[in-house]
């Protein structure tokens, strides 16, 4: 078993997407977002940088997994990991009836949602 995800709510009549993304060296990924339905991907090779509201940031290198919930809960960062490698990964997302796939957050609601964000890492 590879990911292990529980309670997973699919929204009804939800259409599901599976997409291949590649990342060059130290590419950001995707500016924070959510997903309508959740979203479940396998690192394929290098690293993934992976954030979700509430949680710490974490690396997840290849043959790791990920999911998230969907809903209301901002995926801040998912952007490769690695300054001198590319990054791939599989990403199967769930979206419900007549909502985007992926919806950015705009900066004011970021503002506002700042407390339900984790600790950020100091270096």
């Amino acid at each position: 078993m590879l990911q292990d995800a529980s309670p997973i709510i699919v929204p009804e009549g939800a259409s599901a997407m599976t997409i291949h993304v590649q990342w060059e060296p130290g590419d950001p990924g995707t500016p924070p977002h959510r997903h309508s339905g959740p979203a479940f991907g396998y690192v394929i090779k290098g690293a993934v940088r992976f954030e979700l509201e509430g949680e710490p940031e974490r690396v997840i290198e290849a043959g790791g997994t990920f999911w998230e919930p969907g809903g209301d809960a901002i995926h801040y960062q998912d952007g490769n990991a690695l300054s001198d490698e590319r990054t791939e990964f599989v990403v199967t997302m769930m979206c419900a009836p007549g909502k985007p796939m992926l919806e950015l957050v705009a900066e004011e609601e970021l503002k506002e949602r700042a407390h339900l964000r984790a600790p950020r890492p100091t270096a």
